[in-house]
């Protein structure tokens, strides 16, 4: 064994005991690291910077996913940063090597006819029923998040303006207004909930009168997609994803979208206006005359 595979399997001892990781993401640093140090030749004290501009370029050509690609480089440069931290190297190479950029991937949106026939697919005759339509219809026309949703409290209920309050990322409140339709819905179920509960507990509660998880959610929605016929993989993030471009398509203005998303930058809520372009441009070349040749 190489001297250097020492350092390796001390760096993995480090990630284990004093960072807590878990044993599948220490193997994953570990393997990314050694596959480092095989084409450097375990040369760890001589290596510089021409070595690992080398190494990306072979990672590009092995034709990997930027995202795998990003992930292995952070795992050598944390590394690095490791043996200088602990005086085995007193020079960290990847100082001056930036990060390739992340692959910016649109998410799944929803259409508005999957989002009816997903919501219609609810048979709400009993009160797990009743529960899961008018959740589904909370994400739907509130946009907020899955973990907001399971936190939520009977108080946090405002009939009167039509509201909810919510405790998002950041300890951060804010208020989201509520469509009709879940509104109308939410007064019928809060009304049972009380019966059974006394309404002193969570707002979504599960069989066993508890609150309902974000697992729980999930596992709920996807239930219910594959009832719709739905093919693509439909989530939480999935309804809040179509809420926002389904507003924009119909002419809302970016900035209240972002106020509604709860998104501290516009940056994050700009990636909604690349999917409303893609549909302007699949309406185009469905509707106009000279679209194709």
């Amino acid at each position: 064994m190489p001297p250097q595979n020492k350092e390796l399997l001390a760096y993995a001892k480090y990630l284990a005991h004093e960072k807590n990781y878990s044993k599948k993401t220490v193997r994953a640093y570990y393997d990314d690291i050694r596959q480092y140090l095989e084409f450097i030749e375990y040369a760890i004290d001589t290596a510089a910077e021409n070595e690992i501009r080398l190494y990306i370029e072979k990672l590009n050509s092995k034709k990997y996913a930027r995202n795998s690609i990003i992930r292995k480089i952070a795992a050598v440069r944390n590394f690095y940063r490791y043996l200088v931290r602990t005086k085995r190297l007193k020079k960290n190479p990847f100082s001056y090597i930036l990060n390739p950029k992340k692959e910016k991937k649109l998410p799944s949106v929803l259409s508005e006819t999957q989002v009816t026939a997903l919501l219609e697919g609810v048979e709400t005759t009993k009160f797990l029923g009743l529960r899961d339509r008018v959740f589904l219809e909370l994400l739907y026309s509130s946009g907020i998040r899955v973990q907001e949703l399971v936190s939520l409290n009977p108080g946090d209920v405002d009939f009167v303006n039509e509201e909810v309050k919510v405790l998002g990322k950041g300890s951060k409140e804010r208020i989201s207004p509520v469509g009709g339709i879940a509104m109308r819905l939410l007064k019928e179920y809060m009304k049972k909930l009380k019966a059974l509960t006394g309404n002193n507990g969570p707002l979504f509660i599960n069989k066993n009168n508890t609150r309902l998880t974000a697992r729980g959610v999930e596992l709920i929605i996807k239930k219910y997609a594959l009832k719709a016929g739905i093919l693509i993989r439909v989530t939480p993030h999935t309804l809040r994803h179509s809420f926002a471009t389904h507003l924009l398509d119909r002419g809302a203005d970016l900035r209240s979208v972002q106020e509604l998303l709860g998104h501290a930058n516009l940056s994050t809520t700009q990636i909604y206006t690349h999917l409303s372009i893609n549909k302007l441009k699949r309406d185009y070349e469905k509707a106009h005359p000279h679209s194709k040749k």
